[in-house]
């Protein structure tokens, strides 16, 4: 009895603090030139690929800020996965053009990179002085961020509307994360329209990091009545729409829930946690910068998931999950894999394989070294504890 109340508490317990403006919908990016901007000067920053010019969204981003009194210049050079030297670079060119706000116009990266480059315009050494684990510094941020503005492209890591980034140290293998209440958007703009451009892989890739932060906070041990709100929502959302969207990414109904899902994901990173999943899959691009950080969470899923069930730590919570993703009359915690891989199938994603990106089986037991180094503060989320053995174990069941 002592221990049902006990765990009563300890998931009705929740701190939440979500201040960033969000403007969702079709359209809302013509919204912005009316909002209440924080500079006069904004820094532009975009993906090192072609999509954002050729489908006109940084014109269109560009007018926008025109239209409400404010210049702007453009930092072209983010990479997939973005990397400590890129951001200082973004900072050093925010300083030479004294921008006083940043706009990330891209996905998770670009967003990313615009908080990192945030910070590192207004303070002091390397990006790496004020990171908190792994060979990090753990420096206090001592200059407030620059403000940022995020236009999200894309419907998949949260990180318009929530306080962290995540960056790569190539130099050590590291791909870690700042997380600070200073790195809130000011204002979001989760605009559907700006998606469509999407190509159906990595509308699949985007999505299922969208559906994992939400997949790892239910199940979480910190899961709580307003993240289960929130994450069991964005699995719905996610789950039942995203196959629709990767089969047609002009369809603006799939296209909105499964933006509406990522957006509440975002917050199930604010008000609970995700779990060790993320800190295995950040080991395999950490090193392997050409991995997808959905696509690796994709390989890694369901021997991640399987593992828990096997435990028996949490069978209600698969069971209400499977109900979520649309198997309506489900007993078993095991049907929640069955409409996992469903899903893949559905998103032409279920086949993805680590070899194709240069991963080989001898790395596992530096990558579960690697996930429980810098990363390994996610480890202390789970309701099952992994060891570095079962990180590699982990890692094998999921190799093709």
């Amino acid at each position: 009895m002592k221990n049902k109340i006990r765990e009563l508490f300890e998931t009705m317990s929740f701190t939440m603090y979500v201040p960033t403006k969000i403007l969702f919908g079709a359209g809302m990016l013509n919204e912005l030139h009316k909002q209440k901007l924080p500079g006069k000067k904004a820094l532009i920053v975009i993906s090192n690929g072609k999509s954002t010019r050729s489908n006109g969204y940084l014109t269109r981003t560009e007018e926008q800020l025109r239209l409400a009194g404010v210049k702007s210049d453009v930092f072209d050079k983010i990479q997939p996965n973005p990397l400590k030297a890129t951001v200082m670079e973004g900072a050093a060119f925010a300083k030479k053009n004294n921008c006083d706000f940043v706009v990330a116009l891209g996905g998770g990266s670009c967003i990313d990179s615009a908080k990192a480059i945030a910070i590192m315009a207004v303070n002091d050494g390397d990006l790496w002085d004020y990171v908190a684990s792994g060979t990090g510094k753990k420096k206090p941020i001592i200059n407030e961020p620059l403000p940022i503005i995020a236009i999200s492209t894309t419907a998949g890591t949260g990180s318009e509307a929530d306080a962290g980034c995540v960056v790569t140290n190539p130099d050590t293998n590291e791909k870690v994360g700042i997380k600070t209440p200073a790195l809130f958007p000011k204002i979001c703009i989760e605009d559907p329209e700006l998606m469509k451009s999407v190509s159906a892989a990595f509308t699949a890739y985007q999505g299922f990091d969208a559906l994992s932060h939400s997949l790892e906070g239910y199940v979480s041990k910190f899961a709580n009545l307003m993240s289960d709100m929130y994450a069991i929502t964005a699995i719905e959302n996610v789950g039942r729409y995203l196959s629709r969207a990767v089969k047609d990414g002009s369809d603006m109904k799939a296209r909105e829930h499964v933006a509406f899902g990522n957006i509440l994901s975002g917050t199930v990173m604010c008000v609970g946690t995700t779990s060790s999943q993320h800190s295995l899959e950040h080991a395999l691009s950490a090193y392997h910068e050409n991995l997808p950080h959905g696509a690796g969470l994709i390989m890694l899923s369901r021997a991640y998931f399987t593992n828990i069930i096997e435990h028996h730590v949490c069978d209600d919570r698969f069971i209400r999950m499977a109900k979520a993703m649309g198997m309506e009359n489900t007993k078993a915690p095991m049907d929640f894999i069955t409409m996992l891989e469903r899903l893949l199938q559905e998103c032409g994603a279920a086949d993805l394989k680590m070899s194709d990106y240069g991963i080989t089986p001898d790395e596992f037991p530096k990558m579960a070294e690697n996930a429980m180094g810098p990363m390994g503060g996610l480890f202390a989320c789970d309701r099952v504890q992994l060891a570095k053995e079962d990180c590699i174990a982990i890692y094998k069941k999921s190799y093709k």
